[in-house]
């Protein structure tokens, strides 16, 4: 009996110590080859790649990629317009985290009073909620916008 007793207890430690060298193994292959890499990009970077607004934004608009693919969840865009640039009413499926890179822009949320936003400030645009903005400075207006979903925008004919 005592040696059946032994011979479980030696058996449950091993499966014990089995167990957590596969998790030890299996977490120190996730640090390493299946993670990304980090990235670092400025609004000067020459590698950025810009790309149009939809239609109905500013002559001279350009959205540029840093961060995933805006046709799917969680991408992050950087945003320009020209200096005294106004944008038109507009809605997006997704909220916006927004940070201003550069410029001066007035932001106008539907039922909400005008923000100015300066070089630095931070702003949470909610999913589908209205809005305008005006580049107010005369250099361009760039800005971050990190999406929740697929990147989108959609104008509101008034």
């Amino acid at each position: 009996m005592k040696t059946l007793q032994l011979f479980q207890k030696v058996a449950s430690s091993f499966m014990l110590l089995a167990l957590f060298l596969v998790s030890t193994a299996t977490a120190q292959k996730g640090d390493s080859a299946d993670m990304e890499n980090s990235i670092l990009k400025s609004i000067d970077d020459e590698t950025l790649q810009w790309g149009p607004c939809p239609p109905f934004m500013p002559e001279g608009c350009n959205i540029a990629v840093l961060h995933g693919d805006p046709s799917q969840e969680k991408a992050d865009v950087l945003f320009r317009v020209n200096g005294k640039s106004s944008i038109p009413n507009h809605w997006h499926s997704s909220a916006e985290r927004m940070v201003l890179l550069s410029g001066k822009l007035e932001v106008t949320y539907k039922g909400e009073e005008t923000s100015t936003m300066k070089l630095g400030n931070y702003a949470f645009g909610p999913a589908k909620k209205p809005h305008t903005a005006k580049c107010v400075s005369k250099d361009p207006c760039v800005l971050y916008i990190g999406f929740n979903e697929p990147v989108d925008a959609f104008a509101i004919e008034e």
